[in-house]
């Protein structure tokens, strides 16, 4: 049976212990929390391989959004449901998800975008962009060059499609990066909106 988590379920505890803490000076919370802002209050966001729900996804909850978040890893769901009682949350992988059967305002997919291979990449552009309303927002991070690498904590491959490639495919389905930067953690992100 393959793992639908690409090895995070087996790597859950000490991902929890390490990542899992929620600290407000995790890497990725301020440019989350800024992306935020930029959404109205009570806009509908679905977050991507949402593991145990702290801190990125607290934080969206805290800026008053109504969040739904999706992870393949049963250990990390069930954290989410002790850390954020009553937010929506699905033991799904993005290739089998029915995305709780509606669209969103924004999208969120912070660190799973380079766990998938290169097609599983493609069609998670092109679903994304089906999944935001008109003028919906898109942030996801990934390196902004072409490479593979092996993931800290799995040993599995990881890899980047690249800035160009990331900016084509969302281009052909109607969605327009507007903005790349960088965090502390040297994690590269693509904000964007869907025309």
């Amino acid at each position: 049976m393959t793992d639908r988590s690409n090895g995070y379920e087996s790597v859950a505890a000490e991902f929890l212990a390490s990542r899992g803490s929620g600290s407000p000076s995790a890497v990725g919370v301020s440019e989350v929390r800024t992306w935020a802002h930029g959404l109205a209050r009570g806009a509908a966001v679905l977050d991507l391989g949402c593991g145990p729900g702290v801190p990125l996804t607290q934080v969206l909850v805290a800026e008053g959004l109504c969040v739904y978040g999706i992870d393949a890893a049963p250990s990390f769901v069930e954290a989410f449901r002790r850390n954020l009682p009553g937010v929506p949350v699905a033991c799904e992988s993005v290739d089998e998800s029915a995305f709780f059967a509606r669209q969103f305002d924004a999208v969120v997919a912070w660190g799973l975008m380079f766990l998938l291979d290169e097609s599983a990449q493609r069609r998670l552009l092109i679903t994304m962009a089906r999944l935001l309303v008109p003028r919906g927002h898109l942030l996801f991070t990934s390196p902004s060059e072409v490479c593979a690498w092996n993931d800290v904590l799995t040993g599995l491959t990881s890899r980047s499609l690249g800035a160009i490639e990331y900016r084509r495919e969302l281009a052909s389905v109607g969605v327009r990066v507007r903005a790349e930067y960088e965090d502390a953690g040297q994690n590269h992100y693509y904000d964007a909106v869907k025309d």
